[in-house]
């Protein structure tokens, strides 16, 4: 069968994600390998303190993605889909979407990138001894009651991002494993929300306005690997109102850009581990067994089957050196030399490769919103050097993206010290377009071989994709592992950096100026 018709006869797997800057969608066939995409443009708001999305963006977006996907697909192969073997819905994990009986929005859609809620964060994570940073969807549910907010007594639904989507397709109020243990702890016996959290968290708001039973409100837990739903009538109508794509069409459960950031590097098993990194950035390790302490610093969620992993998320990545991106772009204007922005990224990614190991003494902070890992609670970009530092475009490129992976790098620093093992990373996402610097400068960060896959630019939406297509798997007993080893992953070349000691070197003198010069920050982000 070839590729048109597949795409005529519906032997095709459609996975979307909702990430921070693009909503993308990447349509697989029978042999795991994308087929077409589509993609929009979009970005978050910050709107009285809060950074949110409109809830109308998130269904203009969705359908504008849509509607480029059907396009480029047909233009392609003179076809346009009409229906699919599954689909699958990802996005930024965490936030707080909360609804009432009716199924209104009780306020804005409060992402992960807020830091509003730590008096929360801190009494649930002293309470449940388990860390609940504050980006969690538990967290904003609590704050809000400590807080007495008005809408608090009408919550009947919660929920996060990817699950939103969901309902909207399917009607249905579910969620997959992995987006669900950025919502609340999980057990890894039964695979569920972990019933003794849940307990205490009914007691600890008992008497106030909330009113409800935690699990009440929380979306059902569905196992990868089975249907979470189909396409309804109205779902159809609003992902293609022109009426071509058809209902039924059966839905994977809804998962987290980490989550599928892991299946789409094949990093499911003890020990492997993946790095994403765009807007924010984090890594993902696979736990071999359980961490002896408890860290402020590190969120223990799982894999999309369900296995505990040490995740270190940072609020911060690129927003900083894009900006300064766009103003050697518009200083090159000015000048009459204006460049495409990949090759402009090309360019100055080529000189932070050239800059001093140490950058000179110039050290950038990243922090466009708070940091827990680093305390912070807003943020405010910086740039700290000494009066004799070698103030170069070369050092300056070069600690911009150091200054990408520097917060990473302070918490993978406690896994390793905790004896957590990984053999290799798996890197993806936006700062790895240009690989020139920034898959080096990774390998150096964390003392470990770093693979960019042939698939790496495919991304988290190429990942829920996998996880629709395994919703179809004919051996219906075969692991998650097993199915990405043998169906998606055999052969796959990739491109793999090890760490060089001028670089690691490089990097420590760097961190040492880093944590040197924090406090500075910190009082600047107060301010």
């Amino acid at each position: 069968m070839n590729k048109a018709e597949a795409i005529r006869a519906g032997r095709i797997w459609i996975g979307i994600e909702l990430g921070s800057t693009r909503i993308k969608a990447v349509l697989i066939g029978e042999d795991s390998v994308p087929i077409a995409s589509g993609a929009h443009t979009w970005e978050n708001q910050l709107l009285d303190g809060i950074w949110t999305y409109s809830l109308d963006a998130v269904r203009t977006g969705l359908q504008a993605c849509f509607a480029d996907l059907l396009r480029n697909t047909e233009a392609e192969f003179g076809v346009v889909p009409q229906t699919a073997a599954g689909i699958g819905i990802s996005a930024m994990m965490h936030g707080y979407l909360a609804f009432d009986e009716n199924g209104a929005l009780l306020v804005p859609f409060r992402t992960w990138r807020n830091t509003m809620t730590a008096e929360a964060a801190d009494r649930l994570t002293e309470e449940f001894q388990f860390n609940i940073p504050q980006r969690w969807s538990i967290a904003h549910l609590y704050q809000a009651i400590l807080k007495n907010e008005a809408h608090v007594p009408q919550i009947r639904f919660m929920t996060t991002l990817a699950g939103y989507v969901h309902f909207l397709l399917t009607g249905e109020k579910v969620i997959g494993i992995g987006d669900a243990s950025g919502i609340f702890p999980i057990d890894p016996q039964t695979k569920q929300y972990d019933a003794a959290m849940c307990a205490k968290f009914d007691s600890l708001t008992a008497g106030t306005a909330f009113g409800q039973k935690l699990t009440d409100i929380l979306p059902k837990i569905v196992p990868v690997g089975e249907c979470a739903g189909t396409l309804t009538a109205e779902g159809a109508a609003l992902l293609d109102p022109s009426g071509r794509f058809q209902p039924g069409v059966p839905f994977c459960p809804p998962e987290g850009d980490a989550q599928t950031g892991m299946a789409a590097t094949n990093s499911v098993l003890p020990k492997t581990g993946n790095v994403s990194a765009g807007t924010s950035i984090f890594a993902m390790i696979v736990l071999e067994q359980s961490l002896k302490a408890l860290h402020r610093e590190i969120d223990i969620v799982t894999t999309p089957a369900g296995d505990p992993v040490a995740m270190v998320h940072c609020n911060n990545c690129s927003s900083d050196l894009d900006a300064w991106v766009r103003l050697f772009g518009g200083l090159l204007g000015a000048a009459g030399a204006e460049m495409q922005k990949g090759q402009l990224y090309d360019l100055l990614y080529a000189l932070a490769a050239k800059g001093d190991p140490d950058c000179g003494g110039i050290v950038t902070y990243n922090y466009v919103a708070g940091e827990q890992i680093t305390g912070l609670e807003a943020g405010k970009p910086m740039l700290v050097r000494d009066p004799d530092s070698r103030f170069t475009v070369e050092n300056l490129m070069r600690s911009l993206v150091y200054s990408c992976m520097a917060t990473l790098k302070l918490g993978m620093d406690i896994l390793t010290e905790e004896g957590v093992r990984f053999d290799q990373i798996y890197a993806h996402g936006g700062l790895f377009k240009t690989p020139t610097a920034s898959q080096p400068f990774l390998a150096a960060a964390l003392g470990v071989d770093v693979t960019l896959m042939q698939s790496a630019g495919e991304g988290g939406a190429w990942g829920i994709a996998l996880l629709a297509a395994y919703m179809s798997r004919e051996d219906r007993a075969q692991t998650l592992a097993d199915y990405l080893r043998t169906h998606v992953f055999a052969g796959m070349q990739g491109s793999t950096v090890s760490p060089a000691q001028q670089d690691a070197d490089g990097i420590r003198a760097y961190m040492k100026n880093y944590l040197k010069w924090l406090s500075a920050e910190r009082a600047a982000a107060a301010e």
